[in-house]
């Protein structure tokens, strides 16, 4: 194969991404993300289903971000 296809084809496939890329960017810039701060808990819920079974759980997530990140920190080291 010619490789000036070659390269004027990893040029083309490159501008896209990186066009797609700041649409994305652009598109998420005025949304807010995440949850406001507060007391209290959010409850999460996992599905998982698959040919022969499944899980259903649900997790407490604090909505503290300093009681959220002390989970992160080792039980001999709080």
């Amino acid at each position: 194969m010619d490789w000036l296809l070659i390269l004027v084809l990893i040029v083309a496939i490159a501008v896209v991404v990186t066009i797609l890329a700041r649409r994305a960017i652009a598109e998420d810039e005025g949304r807010k993300r995440g949850s406001e701060p507060g007391e209290g808990y959010h409850t999460l819920h996992s599905h998982y289903s698959s040919g022969l079974g499944g899980q259903s759980r649900s997790y407490k997530v604090p909505r503290d971000p300093q009681e959220y990140a002390k989970h992160f920190i080792p039980k001999d080291k709080r």
